[in-house]
């Protein structure tokens, strides 16, 4: 039988320091065990220590506050939002399409799977906040202002029904990826220059306000197919945009 190939010592560490946190119990904000009582604890030197601490700070696992202590960290998504951001924009080098398809296509199955489960838990009350939201998307429209925050306000309050932390937490994460990655020219045209391909105000809030509908109907099947049309519009606008930045690139010689 092969032999299994050993865990590398400062991973090994990291996993020993991340185990220590759960067995204790310890909340984020709290005080870990200083390096020497680390070292002790774990048996490595003051360099191995620091080393696997500045490697879980990375992952906000843990919090360095030089000259107070090290402490537990938010362990939010920023190194995954980090992670991907950087996977998209090196896949967008050689293809823009499949690179921002890829962000949505897995955005779009949570949100179409989410949404079915908001029919039977949103409130009247939630339902009337997202069409306020709605209204105000179709005020700055009609007044000729971009309401792309409004957009992730919407879809931020309309699965606050289902009472689930990570759901906000990971949908912000996809929706940042691409803000960034369309914002740094895949499927914008030329870097710094605003996506041009953004479709009528008005056909942006009729597609959210059929959301809504359907939530009010009690509809899933109509909810779910109200949020396929929406990242159907979503989807083509970004491979538009990624053709002609490719199209652009022959052009200029890139």
């Amino acid at each position: 039988m092969p032999r299994m190939p050993e865990e590398p010592r400062n991973s090994r560490i990291q996993r020993q320091v991340t185990q220590l946190i759960l067995d204790r119990g310890l909340r984020v904000g709290a005080p870990l065990p200083t390096e020497t009582e680390l070292m002790e604890d774990l048996g490595v030197s003051r360099n191995s220590v620091r080393e696997a601490l500045k490697a879980l700070q990375a992952l906000d696992i843990v919090e360095i506050r030089h000259g107070y202590g090290t402490y537990v960290g938010q362990a939010s998504l920023t190194p995954l939002i980090d992670g991907l951001t950087f996977r998209t924009l090196v896949a967008a080098r050689h293809d823009d399409t499949r690179a921002l398809a890829e962000i949505l296509q897995v955005r779009e199955v949570l949100e179409e799977g989410l949404v079915r489960r908001v029919v039977a838990a949103v409130t009247e009350e939630q339902l009337d906040g997202l069409d306020a939201v709605v209204d105000r998307m179709d005020a700055a429209g009609r007044a000729g202002q971009p309401f792309a925050e409004l957009d992730r306000e919407f879809h931020e309050l309309l699965y606050a029904s289902l009472d689930n932390a990570l759901v906000p937490q990971l949908l912000g994460a996809f929706w940042t990826v691409f803000r960034r990655v369309a914002g740094a020219g895949a499927g914008a045209g030329r870097p710094g220059e605003p996506v041009r391909h953004v479709p009528a105000p008005e056909v942006t809030v009729r597609r959210h306000r059929d959301i809504v509908t359907a939530l009010r109907a009690r509809d899933a099947a109509d909810a779910q197919r109200a949020m396929a049309v929406h990242f159907r519009g979503i989807e083509e606008r970004a491979a538009r945009e990624a053709r002609e930045r490719m199209e652009s690139r022959g052009l200029h010689g890139e």
